[in-house]
């Protein structure tokens, strides 16, 4: 066998050199580079929601300056339980001793904490809020946008369980050294939500908390708390946190916890311990942030031709329409090597607008059919037809170095699919979206030693951001181009 595979790599080679250094060169002889740039037209359009799926949730409600709309953000959360802690979750009955008259298990105090990642506007102003108990669950089976309204849909109850809360963002109570430590963010501030009021149970069984509530379903019905699943349709389907008055500040949370507070002794011993269950709500359970935002002021500032916006987590997305035939003219047999387009981020408006509104780190460029699909679908750039540009302060742009693949599938799947009948059936075949995302990215050792990051996972960014654009069919500015290089086959 071995010197048959040998006869057949020796009989395959041939004697020859003249073709050696052709094989080198010719490739480059055959092609010349040539560069182009042609004109791309932008503009404003409005989205009254996004899918509201994100590692963060907001609260609060400020003036756009921009808009001078009310933008208010509520949002809902359920609470996680890990099935390997499911079994241990409180200490043992028989060591409980926080107990009421008829000597029965009670919780000595719970609330909820929710977590502050970051905020902006007046820390100080009051905010009110009402803090309601979900009347059912809502299921993770399905998708859920941020006009997604529980108290319309039937899934929070205005007569149920509710505990209203009037808040700052950063407590005056707090002493120096901790004023001191929250501006180093040394520790996180939280808005706390006290459920020591008697709460009364869907069975019509009251007790004098909501956590001694929890407290004695976990030993009555261990069953139901085996998992998140069956705490979530069984014990606490989750809490909505709503803002009923207040101006001025929008908090990111990060995480929303709820507390449960007792005591117990160990076997012989005479000390009383302080014991304590959280349940987390976090991304790896269903939350959504709920949008309310003034449509017609949206789509008033949507209107100005002279730029264009993009506006977030429900307003206005940056439209463009690529010059794909216009390209490809007089070059439908050479190969497109390079497509990059930049466009260039205005100042504001208002000098509100800083003080209120982020500027969106990233931005998403995907084709406009793919609105709606690439998010629902958990898709990630692929640099084919989608793609992430990052804010250079340097050039003051956002810059897609190369889309000569999206150019090249755009002006095939027209080709393809029968050239003018195709565009007829999709009018917007040649125009993407740029949209503001939050993107979520890991770091990965290779066997080298080298760092790699990887992207997880994309979702529409649900915070307050505002950004101007140079564009616009009114574009007083320098048009906007996409510069092309082509490997032209010479004849």
């Amino acid at each position: 066998m071995g010197i048959a595979m040998m006869t057949v790599a020796i009989s395959s080679c041939d004697d020859s050199t003249d073709s050696i250094g052709s094989s080198l060169t010719s490739n480059v002889d055959k092609f010349e580079i040539v560069s182009d740039e042609f004109t791309v037209s932008t503009n404003s359009i409005t989205v009254d929601s996004v899918l509201a799926r994100s590692e963060y949730c907001y609260l609060g409600r400020i003036k756009d300056p921009e808009t001078g709309a009310y933008v208010t953000s509520d949002y809902l959360t359920q609470f996680a339980v890990l099935e390997n802690e499911s079994d241990h979750l409180f200490a043992d009955k028989d060591l409980i001793v926080s107990k009421d008259e008829q000597q029965q298990i009670i919780a000595d105090s719970c609330h909820i904490n929710i977590v502050i990642n970051q905020w902006k506007g007046d820390s100080l102003t009051a905010m009110k809020m009402i803090a309601y108990e979900m009347d059912k669950p809502i299921e993770e089976n399905q998708l859920y946008y941020s006009n997604f309204d529980p108290i319309a849909k039937g899934y929070v109850s205005e007569d149920g369980f509710k505990q209203p809360k009037t808040f700052s963002v950063v407590d005056m109570r707090l002493s120096e050294t901790e004023l001191t430590q929250l501006a180093n963010k040394q520790y996180s501030q939280y808005i706390n939500v006290q459920l020591n009021k008697p709460y009364t149970d869907r069975n019509g069984v009251t007790y004098n908390n909501y956590g001694t509530y929890i407290l004695r379903n976990y030993f009555q019905h261990p069953e139901y708390f085996k998992n998140s699943y069956s705490f979530i349709h069984n014990v606490c389907p989750g809490f909505y946190f709503r803002i009923t008055d207040g101006l001025g500040e929008m908090s990111q949370i990060s995480a929303t916890q709820l507390t449960v507070y007792y005591r117990f002794q160990l076997n012989g011993e005479d000390t009383v311990y302080v014991g304590d269950k959280v349940f987390n709500g976090t991304s790896e359970v269903l939350q959504t942030t709920r949008i309310s935002n003034d449509q017609d002021a949206i789509r008033q500032l949507a209107a100005d031709n002279t730029c264009t916006y993009i506006k977030t987590p429900a307003g206005i997305f940056t439209e463009v329409t690529l010059p794909v035939d216009e390209i490809k003219a007089g070059h439908e047999n050479d190969t497109i090597t390079s497509a990059k387009i930049a466009f260039t981020r205005l100042n504001s408006t208002s000098e509100y607008s800083d003080a209120l509104l982020y500027q969106p780190t990233k931005l998403l460029m995907i084709p406009k059919d793919s609105l709606t699909s690439f998010f629902e679908n958990r898709n990630l750039p692929n640099n084919i037809v989608s793609y992430i540009a990052t804010y250079s302060s340097q050039y003051n742009t956002y810059t897609y170095e190369n889309i000569s693949e999206l150019i090249n599938y755009m002006y095939y799947t027209k080709k393809d699919n029968g050239g003018s009948s195709y565009v007829a059936a999709h009018p917007e075949w040649n125009k993407v979206v740029l949209i503001p995302v939050t993107v979520t990215e890991t770091s990965q050792s290779s066997s080298y030693g080298y760092a790699t990051t990887l992207t997880t996972s994309i979702s529409n960014e649900m915070n307050i951001t505002s950004l101007r654009l140079v564009g616009g069919s009114a574009n007083p500015h320098a048009p906007i181009t996409i510069s092309v290089i082509y490997n032209k086959t010479k004849k």
